[in-house]
């Protein structure tokens, strides 16, 4: 009887230790391109959380940005997702490139502008974006947010869509294209600054096409989840003024299916350890909490919300 009872303690304790390997979170975070800031910014988060969240384990993967990732939490291939909020609107409220609605996610959190950059060569003739008229441009992956951005710049210019010859690239791609000469411009929506202009400013001397403020007025007033943005001087090399333009957000999302409690760890940890999210990255220093719950138009996730309201930022 007693051997009896050891064997069953040693057979109760061997499944326990199972559960709890198998109670572990693994979270897929799906991101953009490796030349865009959502790669290696998610991979900072993802970092973060693995170090202060017991049990869990995020991995940043690769993607085509903005409308692919909403469509893979949507039918539940990852669990978390980087997103522009423009994306987000249409997916969730089935405008643009969206058919149907997609409501199966929430808001975690809005963590930094993400600014709308149309890039030509220094010498270019193109002075302002009217110009591309007749030109070759790269307007990112295609349905991507860059690509609604570029159409939204050219319904605001009045450009037609036969005016201009686009080329459905991601950045790293445009970034190739544009050191080659196979393309007079292209477009990135990101955060500053980016690599993949970085990595063409090295070679080429560029420059980024100003938006008026006339334009940028009318930009916001039909298009309202774009806000007023400026590139500072020598955010690139050779770029010695300021550029005006227009930005929408970078947001964290989440599948309505994950726990509350995940999902409220998760969002205290990376507001609890944004010192080391900055180190880590720069856009990690652009992280404000007051502005977390801030220009998204789809609900935010239970956890998120409890863990605002413990802050005074929700009600």
């Amino acid at each position: 009887m007693r051997r009896l009872f050891s064997v069953c303690v040693a057979v109760m304790f061997a499944l326990g230790a199972v559960a709890s390997v198998q109670a572990a979170d693994n979270l897929v975070l799906a991101t953009g391109g490796t030349a865009g800031t959502y790669y290696p910014f998610g991979g900072a988060m993802a970092k973060i959380w693995g170090a202060k969240v017991k049990d869990l384990n995020v991995t940043a993967q690769t993607s085509g940005a903005s409308a692919e990732n909403v469509r893979l939490i949507n039918k539940k291939e990852v669990e978390l997702a980087l997103v522009q909020s423009d994306t987000l609107d249409f997916a969730f409220n089935a405008k643009e490139a969206f058919k149907e609605p997609l409501k199966a996610m929430s808001a975690i959190a809005v963590l930094y502008p993400e600014i709308i950059q149309v890039v030509v060569r220094a010498d270019s003739p193109i002075k302002s974006f009217a110009d591309l008229k007749g030109k070759k441009v790269g307007v990112g992956a295609p349905g991507s947010g860059t690509e609604a951005n570029f159409r939204q710049l050219m319904d605001i210019y009045g450009l037609k869509k036969e005016d201009v010859n686009p080329q459905f690239l991601s950045f790293a791609e445009s970034a190739d294209a544009f050191k080659d000469k196979h393309i007079d411009a292209f477009i990135v929506t990101a955060g500053i600054p980016n690599a993949g202009i970085m990595d063409v400013s090295t070679q080429h001397e560029v420059r980024i096409l100003d938006i008026s403020a006339d334009m940028a007025t009318k930009l916001t007033q039909k298009y309202p989840f774009l806000a007023v943005a400026k590139v500072p001087a020598n955010t690139y090399k050779g770029q010695t003024a300021e550029v005006s333009t227009v930005a929408v957000n970078a947001v964290l999302i989440a599948g309505n299916h994950l726990k509350e409690g995940l999902v409220y760890n998760m969002t205290k940890a990376l507001f609890e350890n944004q010192a080391d999210l900055a180190s880590a990255h720069a856009k990690g220093k652009e992280l404000s909490l007051q502005n977390a719950v801030k220009g998204v138009s789809i609900p935010y996730h239970p956890g998120a919300v409890k863990y605002y309201k413990e802050k005074g930022l929700m009600k």
